[in-house]
């Protein structure tokens, strides 16, 4: 049997993008990001920014994110979500959070956590990294990572807010997909 040139190129692409992806482990807290272009996984880290995970988690218990625009996504740097009013001005019932800053980079595929100009404003908007910003560091929170589909963060809708914005179809735990 013989490989084709392409193919064995694709198959080490292929390999060294899985090699690339932090891996996830079974004690992991992994939540499933649904587009209308694929699932992204995120692992959370409640190791560095466990007020934020824990509220993020009530959100994703409640549904709360069902639905929700990606309302701000700027090229070359985040998609932001978790407004549900859509207008990047709305926030939870629940309690703003206080900041969780840590020396964590922001990179591609790090989620952060959104805020006004107070420190301790996040609620339950959050972002996705498009690319590395790594002037937000240690002055946004950190309490995620995109551990596979990226691809399908980079395919919503760009704009300030987009003009045809995408939303997350739904938001679960792994495991839970009620």
């Amino acid at each position: 049997m013989s490989i084709d040139r392409r193919s064995l190129i694709a198959g080490a692409s292929a390999a060294a993008a899985l090699a690339a992806a932090p891996a996830a482990r079974a004690e992991d807290k992994l939540l499933n990001l649904d587009t209308v272009y694929g699932r992204t996984v995120i692992k959370m880290r409640p190791d560095i920014a466990p007020k934020h995970c824990a509220q993020i988690e009530t959100l994703v218990k409640r549904h709360f994110y069902d639905g929700v625009k990606f309302h701000r996504v700027i090229d070359g740097f985040m998609a932001q979500t978790g407004d549900p009013t859509g207008t990047g001005t709305g926030k939870s019932d629940l309690p703003n959070i206080p900041a969780e800053f840590s020396k964590e980079k922001f990179l591609r595929g790090t989620v952060g956590m959104a805020r006004g100009q107070d420190n301790d404003s996040a609620n339950c908007q959050f972002f996705i990294c498009f690319a590395p910003a790594r002037y937000l560091e240690e002055q946004y929170t950190v309490w995620g990572e995109v551990i596979s589909g990226m691809e399908f963060i980079d395919k919503v809708h760009r704009g300030e807010p987009p003009k045809d914005p995408d939303k997350i179809v739904k938001l679960r735990l792994a495991g839970d997909e009620s």
